[in-house]
């Protein structure tokens, strides 16, 4: 196990990672893309400016991790251990990622670029999209009660097939609740 530990500007995509658990370390810079991370743990760490562009989460370890400024391209949490799964995400591309059946009661995404991600069966209870783009994002089947979309965009949400109590929206979103019902709404 590695404690307390900063990493910076390394290519793990040809070099490998030196343990396989990591407490409270930081990793800055770092390339993770097109390799496996699988079976790995990580605790309140922070990834900042990483690239994780397709890589493998089997069974691994996501507790109070952070986010920031990364490339998460494509990327299967449905797959990461969901003991413990916490995970927040600031000015990040989560482009194509799953969270299919995940809890993430709580999440933060702030200025994440989200397009064509999936949030089918996902426990969204309390998240806020701060200033997120959720184009073709797919909740279905969600619980988005109490979440807060009131600064995200581009977003359509079938409030028929999602547990939606006391979501938050602003007024201009309302549109994204109704596209699925093709109906004309004049501004």
């Amino acid at each position: 196990m590695i404690e307390d530990k900063d990493f910076e500007s390394i290519d793990y995509s040809t070099e490998k990672l030196i343990a396989n658990e990591y407490d409270n370390c930081t990793f800055i810079d770092c390339t993770f893309s097109e390799h496996s991370i699988s079976n790995f743990t990580f605790r309140e760490c922070e990834f900042n400016e990483c690239n994780f562009s397709n890589v493998l989460l089997k069974n691994t370890v996501l507790n109070d991790i952070h986010f920031i400024k990364c490339k998460l391209l494509g990327l299967d949490f449905s797959v990461c251990n969901k003991l413990l799964l916490s995970l927040s995400f600031e000015s990040c591309n989560l482009s194509f990622a799953s969270f299919y059946s995940l809890k993430l009661k709580d999440t933060n995404f702030s200025n994440c670029d989200l397009q064509e991600v999936g949030f089918t069966e996902t426990d969204l209870t309390n998240a806020v999209f701060d200033n997120c783009d959720l184009k073709r994002t797919i909740f279905e089947n969600s619980n988005l009660e109490k979440a807060d979309f009131r600064t995200a965009k581009n977003y359509t949400i079938d409030p028929a097939i999602n547990k939606m109590r006391k979501a938050r929206f602003s007024a201009l979103g309302l549109i994204g609740l109704l596209r699925n019902y093709d109906i004309i709404i004049d501004q």
